[in-house]
């Protein structure tokens, strides 16, 4: 393997590095992609001939593959150069776009959707560890909260971009025009990146990854039935998914011993870190479930067209992404507390709110709310992901970044198949005694946002006992 060119931090400018920037810029261009179909699904129900449960599948394959693949990423992207990771992850999500925007049927559309998502779980690690190796700790936070900015801008863009581009044709037509847009991206990245750090040579423990894949896969998935209501199967398939990712954890503290682990579990012992996660799977849990409701709600009882919808929850996106920065710089100089409570606060306030939606409640208090939400996603994310990743030592920031993104996307499948399943029942109990459609979607729809916002109040908990700031490069460990 070629000798990695190592890039110098540039702690002098304060500048974000380049090499961050052009993968922050890919990023966004590959997570747009994961809710980018949630408007298509009625075309696409038309179109190829396929049932709604049939065709939400391109978006549940999408959050699948990327739950089985990226634990197997920390492994990965410590064997290849950067630019051998990035020319890797651009390849595979420009072919599975392609697929995509040809698919003759409906399984080779789902095939490129999950090409597509393989590419996109190898990105996100990638900027993570990157980010952390070559900027330094007192820049942390401004360039994470340009990276915030990609992360959450993009997937909250997505419904809206892919409103209007559906005004001008096919479904197609989606896949059609990411493809120059990322072509480009992939070409100039590849142009102007260097590597960085030195690639390490190591054996893939091929037992490990079968149960991550099988582990994770099977979890999100069992979850994603659970939201379709088809309660004895996926009670089964997580039941066997939890127990596959409990022998995945069993054999993971056995690889530790000989340093070759697939994904290292040490890293949970940084106390700071595994409070982190414990945050932002809440925290994910709750905005992942507002994104599934507030769309039922606008367009199912409110009869907003897909278009409309995207448009009235954008502001809350643009004002999650464009604060991103700001927390940033502001993580830099007061440290995290004071972000991360009052962030916390503000998340439970609003989805307290939404509890008391009806068929009334003027819009612009909707999108009040939802901006409210946002940003207090925008002030919890930035800071937690730096003080996360920030608590661990070099080395283990690959698997940080990969055990980071994993449970991101299990708590997404958690969150969807939670508020689903709490709406549809309460929906289901009050129609069978003879309540109106419509009245009991919306008293299952408060009943969802009241079991969210209860589990909000977690976020408050863990962000009360989280530091200020992490002590050095690495924190303490904690046993």
């Amino acid at each position: 393997m070629p000798a990695a060119i190592q890039e110098r931090p540039t702690a002098q400018t304060g500048r974000t590095p380049l090499v961050v920037r052009l993968l922050v810029l890919a990023t966004f261009v590959v997570i747009l992609n994961e809710t980018l179909m949630i408007n298509a699904i009625p075309r696409l129900m038309e179109s190829m001939h396929v049932t709604e449960q049939a065709a939400q599948w391109v978006s549940t394959a999408f959050m699948l593959t990327m739950a089985a693949v990226i634990p197997v990423t920390g492994w990965f992207l410590q064997r290849v150069t950067t630019r051998q990771g990035y020319a890797s992850a651009m390849g595979v999500f420009l072919a599975g776009t392609a697929l995509c925007a040809v698919a003759p049927t409906f399984t080779i559309l789902l095939i490129g959707r999950i090409v597509q998502a393989a590419g996109t779980a190898v990105m996100m690690p990638l900027l993570m560890t990157t980010l952390m190796t070559v900027v330094p700790e007192r820049d942390r936070g401004k360039v994470m909260g340009n990276v915030t900015l990609a992360i959450s801008v993009a997937p909250a863009l997505g419904p809206a971009i892919s409103g209007l581009i559906l005004q001008l044709g096919s479904w197609r037509l989606l896949f059609v025009a990411v493809l120059p847009i990322a072509g480009a991206v992939t070409h100039f990245g590849l142009r102007q990146l260097t590597n960085i750090g030195e690639p390490k040579v190591s054996t893939i423990d091929w037992a490990s990854a079968a149960m991550a894949t099988l582990g994770f896969g099977g979890l999100v998935y069992g979850l994603s039935l659970f939201g379709e209501g088809e309660l004895g199967s996926s009670i089964g398939i997580v039941a066997a998914g939890a127990v596959t990712i409990a022998l995945f954890v069993f054999r993971q503290v056995k690889l530790q011993r000989t340093d070759s682990p697939l994904m290292d579990l040490r890293t949970l012992k940084h106390r700071t870190f595994a409070l982190s996660l414990v945050l932002m799977c809440v925290a994910f849990l709750a905005m992942m479930g507002s994104m599934i409701l507030l769309p039922l709600y606008l367009q199912n009882l409110r009869g907003l067209t897909p278009l409309q919808t995207g448009l009235l929850l954008m502001p809350g996106g643009l004002a999650m992404g464009l604060l991103g920065p700001t927390v940033g710089r502001l993580y830099d100089r007061l440290g995290s507390r004071p972000l991360i409570i009052p962030g916390s606060v503000a998340i439970v306030l609003s989805l307290a709110g939404f509890t008391q939606v009806s068929t009334s409640m003027p819009y612009w208090q909707i999108l009040a709310l939802h901006a409210l939400l946002m940003v207090g996603l925008a002030a919890t994310f930035t800071p937690i992901f730096t003080l996360g990743m920030g608590a661990l030592p070099s080395s283990l920031y690959p698997h940080g970044s990969s055990i980071l993104g994993t449970l991101q996307q299990v708590a997404a499948a958690v969150g969807t198949a939670l508020v689903v399943t709490v709406m549809s029942a309460r929906a289901s109990d009050l129609a069978s005694a003879g309540v109106s459609a419509d009245a009991a979607q919306l008293s299952g729809m408060r009943l969802a946002f009241v079991v969210a916002a209860g589990l909000a109040v977690v976020t408050i908990v863990v962000a009360a006992l989280l530091p200020n700031r992490t002590s050095g490069s690495a924190e303490g460990v904690h046993h």
